[in-house]
This record gives structure tokens, sequence and C-alpha cells, in this order.
């Protein structure tokens, strides 16, 4: 990624800077390999990033939009995704949130719980409208991830365990005001190696057959997204594997006949685009190592903190020898720090540092712990 280092100079850090021509890019590729595939529907994860330039990019592209809150839905429909392509997933939604959906008349929701599926029958009795709904399924495949972004396992929150899959299917389609679609899963996120979608694929053929003996057809499955990037290489990889992807459940999946099958795809979409922009405020000499202090902390970019994640740390200013520093912030917390015994090109007060692959779950997961201010979004079609 080329930086409009001049322009960023004159921005007050630290921010978030989002190369749109790449966001463009990936997600034309997006669409023209799942295009190879005339019964894909891709929706955009929102909780990856939700910064309105960024959505309406998206929304513009034709994606549809999954969505795991009210105010995500609120931010989808702002941006311009139209209702009939959201998706509404999340373990526990509340009336507000359900009301919110049935009055949008949103495309589906996807169902957490046997509970959860009572109270949007009731509150679409209400409104004397039906809920289109589809039930996650827990469907114990494990995904070779961090173990905070596994979601697939028994032991996880998430999903309706698979040995009531038939009992939930049949409540819903004794309801008078649900509408059952089909089945949602998701495994897990950044998820690098097709080994672990082709698992999913075998657990979903299963069930299908479990469900064909049981006389039940499903219009939809959905399974989620999960999709990795090239955290340590975003240069030589700006636009993850979409095509392997893709075809990864185009061969592994038996479909049935007029089946779609749904994909919610957030980090793949958006993670390379996005650079947390940094300024340094001091180097400051330690006992065995050195310090690049920025004004960035862990409250802009937790990641590092949250997952012990890895983001690419680069001095854009300076074509110096590199060096070997703690690339720190300022926050009194002893994790605030986004890397060690890094290489970064020999640093000065006042250079900015970029820290890559901070599109997503970057800005959305900000907070203004020490009373700091929201780091602000700014795209390269503004600049």
């Amino acid at each position: 990624m080329t930086f409009p280092t001049q322009q960023l100079n004159n921005i007050d850090t630290p921010f978030y800077y989002y190369d749109a021509d790449l966001l463009r890019e990936t997600l034309k590729t997006i669409n023209e390999e799942a295009g190879k595939y005339e019964n894909f529907c891709v929706h955009y994860a929102i909780k990856a990033n939700a910064n309105p330039k960024v959505l309406r990019i998206i929304a513009q592209s034709g994606l549809g939009a999954d969505c795991v809150s009210g105010g995500e839905i609120e931010a989808a429909v702002a941006a311009g995704f139209p209702a009939s392509k959201i998706v509404f997933a999340g373990v526990a939604k509340a009336d507000w949130e359900i009301e919110l959906g049935l009055n949008l008349n949103i495309s589906c929701f996807n169902v957490e719980s046997l509970p959860e599926l009572e109270v949007i029958n009731d509150l679409a009795a209400q409104l004397d409208t039906t809920a289109n709904v589809a039930f996650r399924i827990n469907p114990e495949v494990g995904a070779h991830t961090h173990a905070n972004i596994t979601t697939g396992t028994a032991e996880d929150k998430f999903g309706i365990a698979m040995r009531d899959m038939v009992k939930a299917i049949r409540m819903a389609e004794a309801m008078k005001n649900i509408n059952f679609m089909g089945l949602h899963f998701h495994i897990g996120s950044q998820l690098l190696v097709m080994d672990d979608f082709v698992a999913l694929c075998q657990r979903i053929n299963e069930l299908q057959e479990q469900l064909d003996a049981e006389g039940i057809a499903l219009k939809s499955i959905n399974v989620g997204g999960g999709l990795g990037i090239d955290y340590e290489n975003p240069d030589a990889n700006p636009v993850p594997n979409f095509r392997d992807y893709f075809k990864t459940y185009s061969d592994g999946l038996k479909l049935r006949d007029g089946q779609t099958l749904h994909f919610e795809l957030g980090r793949a979409v958006v993670a390379q685009c996005g650079t947390l922009i940094a300024r340094t405020l001091y180097i400051k000499q330690g006992v065995a190592k050195q310090f690049l202090i920025v004004d960035a902390g862990f409250p802009d970019l937790i990641r590092p903190a949250l997952y012990d994640a890895y983001h690419k740390i680069e001095n854009i200013m300076s074509d110096e020898e590199e060096e070997v520093y703690d690339v720190v912030g300022p926050i009194c917390e002893s994790t605030d720090v986004f890397g060690r015994a890094r290489k970064v090109n020999k640093t000065k007060r006042g250079d900015l540092i970029a820290l890559r692959s901070a599109g997503a779950y970057g800005e959305i997961m900000a907070s203004q712990y020490n009373c700091r201010q929201l780091p602000k979004g700014w795209t390269s079609d503004e600049l």
C-alpha cells in the first residue's frame, strides 16, 4: 500500500486511514468469484467495521449486510443496504431490536435459542407480521484459530445444539408468525486453512441428510464467514483468497435444487484496506531495549492486547536502516504494547507509524479509556 504521507501528516493523530481503491478492488473480486455460482449470496458482517464511509462503499457494491444488533441494522439502512438483504444474528436480541427488524421487514433472523424463537413469534404476532427465521446450529466443528474467536464447538455460547435441530424446526413450523427458511452456521474467524470449511461442509451434508429423512426442506443455508487475511505480508496479499474460499463450498456442499447459499464475510472484506496511523512521541532508551512510543494506545486498537494479535508496523516517513523497538502506547497499562522487538526503519519524534491490516475490529472496537477521544476515520477518497 502506498500512503499519501504529506496529506496524512496534516491530520491529527491517531486516526484510521482506509484505502478506498483497495476496498473496491476487494469487493470487485468478491462479486466476481461468488458470481461464478448463481445461488451464492454475500453479506458484509458490519461488526468488523461500521465506519459510515466504508459502509456506503460496500453497500454500493451490492453486498447484503449481516447485523448483530439493532444499532448495526440502523447503520446498515443509513448506509444504503436494502432491508431485503439484511440478516440479523446474535446470541440475544432485545425486544426493540427484534421489533426494528420486523418493522423493516428484513430478510432473516438467525435464531440462536428456542426462547428467542418464542419471543420473535410473539412480537411478530403483536405487529401482525411474519418473521423469516433460520436456526444457528452449533456444528461442533473446531476451527484452527485463537480460542477467543472460535464459535462452533459445544463449549461456545453460540447456537442451538445439533440434537435440538429437528425440535426447533418443528416448533417453528407450528408457529403462525414464523416462516422457517433454513440453517445458519459460523465456526470461527481468521481461518486460513480451507480444511476447516471442508469439515463444515461435511457436517452440513450430514445434517441435510437427517432433515431429508424427516421430510424437512431448507430454502437457504448460511455458512457465516471466517476467511482470514495475511497480517504478516499485507502488500503481498492485499486481497484474500476468495476464489478457493467460494470454490470450497461449491465443491463440498451438496445443495438441493433451489437452495441459496449465504456468506457473512467481515474481516476479509475490510481488514487490509485499513491502517491505524499514529505519531511518534518519544524514542526511549531502556536498559536492554529501546521503546518507540506512539500517541495511539490499545483504546484505539485493542486487538494486540485482547488477542495477542499481530499487526505489521511501519514508519511511513523514514527510509533509514531498520532498528529494533518495542512499539508501545501511552496508556497506563502494561498490556499497551503493539509489538515487541520489531524491526522498524529508524524513527524520530514526529514520524508517522502505520499499524497495518487494521480495517477489521479496529476502529469499531475503540474505546475512550483514559478519557481519550475516539479515533476518527478517513478514506483515500477524501484526501
